[in-house]
């Protein structure tokens, strides 16, 4: 039985009732019988073998040809998600530094950005997070990213006035985290497990209750006045409680990235459709904002707050 991709006529050997054999025929004058079969057996090679070499020699198809999921298009998204952000966040710094100046309100005024950024990017984030199970949809994650770009914008613009040059200094060390971070995943040095992914989730949780615990306490004037950070500024043994459990959460966010890389590759083994690489992007957007914000933390109780 022949291979029913080839059962296009194109492929099928030509009808011999139309070709005439008797002698003195043209067709058999020309030719004879079994010499074009020869011929027509030939040139059916020939063709084969130029589809074939057209098919190993075309470029590879896309996410776009396939609708899959790829890391190339996953990049290009997450790409756009922070071009997004970037943009929004220099409509928040400059709302905050030179945004409507009202005397009585000025304060709560330059920190709008900060807390529309913070409250939109919240929403959306839960709505995306418990939504993406039936559908993905990449307005909101471009919405979301907005709001992020606020919401950084606003904080760094109210960091930048209290400690000169922080700005830079985090994102430099935001790079540079994101940098080695994902050379290591590439180079396969660093993959995550199911035990360490446990540990981490672990710590998170820890870490989440300690920094809620740590609002209340401060929007409710029970921690000493001075401390900016509240139970972050605290000291112990001369060091400041924010850097050592700031360097940890450093690491833990390194690992976060370390999980969302290890997730969109399992996505493209999973031929996840390509709209599944906007969770992609958003995940990373996550997890790299919250690593600058905690950076930014850092720097600020080292340099004294």
């Amino acid at each position: 039985m022949s291979n029913f991709a080839f059962n296009n006529p194109a492929f099928q050997p030509a009808d011999p009732r139309n070709v005439a054999t008797y002698p003195g025929s043209p067709q058999a004058t020309a030719q004879p019988p079994a010499q074009s079969a020869a011929v027509n057996h030939a040139a059916m090679n020939a063709a084969v073998n130029a589809q074939l070499e057209g098919m190993y020699t075309a470029p590879p198809a896309g996410a776009i040809e396939t609708d899959r999921m790829t890391v190339e298009d996953t990049v290009w998204k997450t790409v756009a998600l922070f071009g997004v952000l970037l943009v929004t966040a220099v409509v928040g710094w400059v709302w905050t530094l030179g945004g409507v100046q009202v005397p009585t309100f000025a304060p709560a005024v330059s920190m709008m950005p900060w807390i529309i950024g913070a409250l939109g990017g919240f929403v959306l984030a839960m709505v995306i997070t418990f939504t993406s199970r039936k559908k993905v949809r990449p307005a909101l994650i471009v919405t979301y990213a907005a709001f992020e770009g606020l919401f950084v914008g606003g904080i760094s613009a109210f960091f930048e006035v209290m400690w000169p040059g922080i700005v830079m200094q985090a994102t430099l060390a935001t790079l540079a985290v994101v940098g080695v971070t994902l050379a290591l995943f590439a180079s396969g040095k660093v993959r995550a497990s199911a035990k360490m992914t446990k540990v981490f989730m672990i710590a998170m949780i820890g870490y989440l209750v300690f920094s809620l615990l740590n609002l209340v306490l401060m929007w409710t004037n029970v921690l000493p006045e001075g401390q900016a950070f509240g139970m972050f500024s605290a000291k112990i043994m001369g060091i400041p409680l924010g850097l050592i459990i700031g360097v940890l959460v450093v690491f833990m966010a390194a690992y976060s990235l370390v999980i969302d890389f290890d997730h969109i590759q399992q996505g493209v083994r999973n031929g996840a459709p390509r709209k599944y690489g906007w969770l992609g992007g958003f995940g990373i957007m996550v997890t790299v904002v919250w690593l600058y914000v905690e950076i930014l933390r850092i720097i600020a109780i080292a340099r004294g707050d």
